[in-house]
C-alpha cells in the first residue's frame, strides 16, 4: 500500500516537474517567437490598436503608414493613394478581419516596435511620449516600380528587377495589382465587399504573379539547358542538322520549330536562333543530367528562399529517374514546355546567375529596419548566396550566347538593344492550351561587361498580339524601356 502511494506521488511530482518546464520554456525561451507568430490572435489585436512604423522605398516615399482613428482600435493603417496600386502586392496590408500579408505581416515586429533593441532604448523611447515603431525600408525604388508598371502597360504579367550585386529586389510588378485601402477599413462591411469583388474578378489581382503563379518559360530555359550541356562538357562545335522537326523517341509525335522553319547549327546558333529541334536533342542527349541540372538551377527543388509573403512558389521540372520512360517530356522540358512550369521571379534568377558568374543570390525585399524616433539602424539584409549552379567558365560563354541573341542580325532579341549600353538576353515563346495564345517572355541583365540589373519580363498571352507574339517582339521591348530608364 505505502509503495503504491510512494509510486503515485513520485509519478505526479515527475509530471508536475515537466509542466513547469514546459511553462518555462513558453514564456521564457520560446516566447518571442510565440508572441511574433502572426498566427497568433492576441498579438494581431494587440497589433492593430497601436501605432505601426512606415513602410518606405528606398529612396524614402512612404508606401504605408498609421493615422489616428476615432475608433476603438485607435489607428488605422492608411496606403497613400499614388503608390498604393504600384507596389500592394510586395507591401500587402494589415486588415482586421483578414489578417496581414506582404511586409505587413512579415515584418509586423519591427513595425509594431517590438525587438527593436534593448530594454533601456525601449524604455526611453516609450517616456520620451513617442509610439515604439520601426522602420520598414524597402530595397524597391520608386523610379524602377513605375518604370516596370509604365512599360508593362494594361498588358498581364509581371516584371522583375534584381541587383546584381546583392540580391535585393529593385522591382517587382504584376498587372493587374489592386488597392489595399478598402480592405484596411475597420469598417466591416466595406472591408468585406472589396474582398468579395477582388476575389470575383477574373484576372485576379491579388495573385501576385511575379512570385505566386508558375507559367511554361518557353526559350528562356534554353539558356538552363545550355548551361547544363556546358556543365557536363556538351562538344560546343558540335553540329545539329538543320531540320523542321525532330522525331521523339517512343512516340509518332515531333518537336516542331518556331513558325516551322528550318534550323540547326552549333549548340550557340541554336541558343541565338531559338532553335527547338537543336535544344530538344540536347535534352535527350543528356537525359537524367538535364533532370540533374534543373535541379541545380533550383527548380523542381525547394522554393527560393525569401523575405516575401506568402513565399515563392517552387517551379517544377522533370523528375529524376524518370528519362527512360518520359523521353519525349525531356525534350520538350529542355526548350521549356512540357512538364516545366516556373515563376517569373525564378527566371529572374535564371539570369541573375549567369550575371554573377555562377551564384544565385537570395531574393529580399526589405533592405533596412530602423528605429522611427532617431533613425537609427536596428538591422539589415545582408547578400547571401542560394546556390552555385555553373561554374565562372560556363557562365562567360552562356554571356557570350545571351549577347548574341541581342547583337546577332539572326538574334531573336535586338528589339532589346540599347544604345551605349550592351544588353545580353534570351527571348521566348511558350506555348500555353491549345487553341490560347502563347506567352511572351524576355530575361535579360545589363550592362553585359558589368552587370547592374537582372530581370526577367512576361506577357501572357503575347499582350494585344496575342497569337503574333513572340518574346522578341512583346517582352524585349518592354526589358529595353526599363533597363534604359535604370541606367540613365
Amino acid at each position: 500500500m505505502t509503495i503504491g502511494i510512494r509510486r503515485v506521488g513520485a509519478a505526479i511530482t515527475i509530471l508536475f516537474l515537466g509542466l513547469v518546464l514546459q511553462l518555462t520554456y513558453l514564456q521564457v525561451v520560446h516566447s518571442s517567437k510565440l508572441a511574433d507568430d502572426p498566427h497568433n490572435s492576441r498579438k494581431f489585436l494587440r497589433d492593430i490598436s497601436r501605432a505601426r512604423g512606415e513602410i518606405v522605398t528606398a529612396e524614402g516615399i512612404v508606401l504605408a503608414k498609421s493615422v489616428r482613428s476615432n475608433d476603438e482600435f485607435k489607428y488605422q493603417r492608411v496606403y497613400p493613394p499614388a503608390t498604393a496600386k504600384l507596389f500592394a502586392q510586395v507591401v500587402g496590408f494589415q486588415s482586421i478581419q483578414f489578417g496581414s500579408v506582404g511586409v505587413e505581416a512579415t515584418y509586423s515586429s519591427a513595425l509594431a516596435g517590438r525587438n527593436l533593441g534593448g530594454p533601456g532604448q525601449q524604455i526611453s523611447q516609450a517616456l520620451s511620449g513617442q509610439p515604439v515603431t520601426g522602420t520598414v525600408v524597402l530595397t524597391m525604388s520608386a523610379k524602377a516600380q513605375l518604370a516596370a508598371a509604365s512599360a508593362l502597360g494594361d498588358k498581364r504579367g509581371s516584371v522583375v528587377v534584381l541587383d546584381v550585386g546583392t540580391g535585393g529586389v529593385v522591382a517587382m510588378y504584376s498587372n493587374p495589382s489592386f488597392d489595399p485601402t478598402l480592405l484596411a477599413s475597420h469598417d466591416v462591411k466595406t472591408a468585406q465587399a472589396a474582398r468579395e469583388f477582388l476575389l470575383a474578378v477574373p484576372e485576379q489581382p491579388l495573385l501576385a504573379r511575379a512570385w505566386r503563379e508558375l507559367y511554361p518559360p518557353g526559350s528562356t530555359f534554353k539558356t538552363v539547358t545550355a548551361a547544363t550541356a556546358l556543365e557536363n562538357h556538351v562538344d560546343v562545335a558540335k553540329q545539329f542538322p538543320h531540320i523542321k522537326e525532330l522525331p521523339l523517341p517512343l512516340t509518332t509525335n515531333v518537336l516542331k520549330n518556331f513558325g516551322s522553319e528550318r534550323c540547326g547549327g552549333s549548340l550557340e546558333d541554336g541558343f541565338i536562333q531559338s532553335c527547338n529541334t537543336t535544344y530538344g536533342q540536347v535534352g535527350l542527349d543528356l537525359g537524367e543530367r538535364l533532370a540533374d541540372g534543373i535541379e541545380r538551377f533550383g527548380v523542381n527543388t525547394k522554393a527560393p528562399p525569401s523575405d516575401l509573403d506568402p513565399g515563392i512558389v517552387r517551379s517544377l521540372g522533370p523528375d529524376r529517374g524518370t528519362f527512360k520512360a518520359t523521353q519525349p517530356l525531356f525534350a520538350q522540358a529542355a526548350i521549356g514546355q512540357g512538364p516545366v512550369a516556373v515563376t517569373p521571379i525564378e527566371m529572374a534568377l535564371v539570369a541573375e546567375s549567369v550575371a554573377t558568374g555562377g551564384q544565385m543570390l537570395v531574393p529580399y525585399v526589405v533592405q533596412d529596419v530602423r528605429r522611427s524616433a532617431d533613425n537609427s539602424l536596428v538591422r539589415t539584409t545582408k547578400p547571401r548566396v542560394w546556390r552555385t549552379v555553373m561554374g565562372p567558365d560556363v557562365a562567360a560563354t552562356i554571356t557570350g550566347f545571351m549577347i548574341n541573341v541581342v547583337n546577332a542580325p539572326l538574334g531573336t532579341g535586338t528589339a532589346a538593344q540599347i544604345p551605349g549600353v550592351q544588353v545580353a538576353g534570351k527571348t521566348g515563346t511558350a506555348q500555353t492550351v491549345q487553341g490560347v495564345a502563347p506567352h511572351a517572355w524576355f530575361i535579360a541583365f545589363a550592362p553585359a561587361a558589368a552587370p547592374r540589373y537582372a530581370i526577367a519580363v512576361l506577357v501572357e498571352h503575347g499582350g494585344e498580339l496575342a497569337s503574333e507574339a513572340t518574346g522578341g517582339k512583346v517582352a524585349a521591348p518592354i526589358a529595353r524601356a526599363v533597363l534604359t530608364r535604370l541606367l540613365s
